[in-house]
C-alpha cells in the first residue's frame, strides 16, 4: 500500500500503521542530527550499535554548528534526506532533540520515504518528525534513546531500543499509580513530547487522536504551562475520543513563586477525569535514564487495574 504526502486536513487512514523492516545484523544506520548541535563526539553511541553488529554512518549535522543548531536549517535537511533517499540505510537515529525540526522538516522529501520506509530513531523535538510521518504516511517509528543520551541511559532502555529495532518481543508490566483509571484498551499508540504534540496541531504534520491511545511526556516545563497545554489538546477535541493515555515521564518541571496547586499527574487527571477510558501515570519513557522504547504507530493492549498496568504491542 502506498501514501502521498497530505496536502491538508487530517486523512482518513488504515487500522495499523506500515512497519518498516527489522535490522538484521550487518545493516547500515545512521546519525544525524536535525535539531540541535551535539555537546560531544557520538563515541559511546558509535561503540554501542556496533556490538549489536550494526555498520554506523555519521551525517555532516554531526559534527556541524550553526547559532544554536545542527548546521543551518538547509544542510540539517540535507542530511535527513541523504540517508532517507539511501537505500542501504536501514535505520536514522536522531542524534539529540533541543529545538529544531519543525524548522527543517518541510524542506525534506519524504517522497522515496513513503516507497521505502525504514525506522526512524528518537524522542523529545524528533515528536515532529514521528507525528509527520505517521500522519502523511502511516508508518511506524521509535520513541527511544537517542545517541546523545547514551552514556547516561539504563541498560533496561538501551536493551527495548535494540528490542525494538530487531523485531523482538516488547512489552511492560509494572506497578499501578494510585491515580490510574483501570480499563483495558486497544488502539494504535500515537504521541510524544507534549509541547511538540501542541506545536504541530493543526499542521500537516499533526495526527488524528480518534481512537487512537495517546502517549505524552516532557521536560522543564512549568506546571501552568502543562495545565495550559493538556486543556488545549482537550478543547480542540483530541482527548475526548482517545481510547486511551499512557503518561510518561515529566521530568524537571519547575513551578512559580505563587504555588500552582497541583501535580502533573493531578493536572492531567483532572482535565481527563470526565473521560472513562484507561489512564497510566508514571510510565518508563520520556527525559529519564530508563527511557524505553515504544513503536509509535503499532497497535497495543493496554491493562490497567489497581495493582499492575500491562502494556504489550501487538
Amino acid at each position: 500500500m502506498q501514501y502521498t504526502e497530505a496536502s491538508s486536513g487530517l486523512p482518513d487512514l488504515p487500522t495499523s500503521g506500515l512497519k518498516p523492516p527489522y535490522l538484521k545484523k550487518g545493516d547500515k544506520v545512521a546519525i544525524t542530527c536535525p535539531a540541535k548541535k551535539l555537546p560531544a563526539p557520538m563515541t559511546d553511541a558509535v561503540k554501542l550499535l556496533e556490538s549489536w553488529g550494526l555498520e554506523v554512518i555519521l551525517g555532516e549535522t554531526v559534527n556541524a554548528s550553526f547559532h544554536q543548531f545542527a548546521g543551518d536549517d538547509e544542510l540539517r535537511a540535507k542530511d535527513l534526506q541523504r540517508f532517507i533517499d539511501d537505500d542501504s540505510i536501514k535505520a536514522i537515529f536522531a542524534a539529540r532533540g533541543g529545538y529544531g525540526t519543525v524548522r527543517m522538516i518541510d524542506k525534506v522529501d519524504f517522497s522515496h520515504f513513503a516507497q521505502n520506509p525504514k525506522w526512524i530513531v528518537g524522542f523529545s523535538d524528533i515528536t515532529v518528525l514521528h507525528t509527520h510521518l505517521f500522519n502523511n504516511f502511516h508508518t511506524q517509528s521509535i520513541h527511544g534513546q537517542m545517541p546523545v543520551n547514551i552514556p547516561d541511559a539504563s541498560a533496561k532502555s538501551l536493551q527495548t531500543l535494540k528490542k525494538a529495532l530487531f523485531g523482538e518481543e516488547l512489552q511492560y508490566h509494572f506497578d499501578s499509580h494510585h491515580l490510574n483509571r483501570s480499563g483495558n484498551a486497544e488502539g494504535i499508540l500515537i504521541g510524544g513530547n507534549l509541547s511538540l504534540l501542541v506545536s504541530v496541531s493543526n499542521s500537516v504534520s499533526d495526527v488524528n487522536y480518534e481512537e487512537k491511545i495517546l502517549f505524552i511526556e516532557d521536560v522543564g516545563e512549568y506546571l501552568y504551562s502543562i495545565d495550559r497545554m493538556i486543556r488545549m489538546l482537550d478543547r480542540s477535541g483530541k482527548l475526548k475520543q482517545l481510547k486511551g493515555l499512557i503518561v510518561g515521564g515529566f521530568s524537571e518541571i519547575k513551578d512559580n513563586e505563587i504555588p500552582f496547586g497541583q501535580t502533573v499527574n493531578e493536572i492531567i487527571m483532572d482535565v481527563v477525569g470526565k473521560y472513562g477510558y484507561p489512564v497510566c501515570f508514571d510510565f518508563p519513557a520520556g527525559h529519564i535514564p530508563g527511557n524505553c522504547s515504544i513503536i509509535l504507530g503499532r497497535r497495543i493492549n493496554l491493562a490497567v487495574d489497581d495493582s499492575h498496568v500491562k502494556v504489550d504491542f501487538i
